[in-house]
């Protein structure tokens, strides 16, 4: 019933900037973290950056001064916008989110289907 969707992706030229969204939609209570992983062509998933529902905000140091996570509460929704990007950005991107479907019940894991990100050099 929870979907989370993906959508920002594409190609773009090293130095170049993106903005990926990722809009929980379904029944949801409350979400919690919040979170962008990535995985490149022969490498393990890895974390990206993550937001708390306080708003407080982590980055890999390989982003660290380049992405910036955000998330818009009202609207369930979580953004990832990249600037400066690297070639060795190039992934696919995936949205995770912690959240509730209702008060009572225990808190889900969910993730995105994967947007592609491609930085040309």
């Amino acid at each position: 019933q929870v979907q989370l969707g993906e959508s920002g992706g594409g190609l773009v030229q090293a130095g170049g900037a993106l903005r990926l969204s990722c809009v929980v939609s379904g029944s949801i209570f409350s979400l919690n973290v919040m979170r962008w992983h990535r995985q490149a062509p022969g490498k393990q998933r890895e974390l990206v950056a993550t937001i708390t529902s306080g708003g407080n905000t982590m980055y890999t140091v390989s982003v660290k001064g380049r992405f910036t996570i955000s998330r818009d509460n009202a609207k369930n929704t979580v953004y990832l916008q990249m600037n400066s990007l690297k070639p060795e950005d190039t992934a696919i991107y995936y949205c995770y989110a912690n959240g509730r479907r209702s008060w009572s019940s225990y808190d889900n894991d969910y993730w995105g289907q994967g947007t592609q990100v491609t930085v040309s050099s």
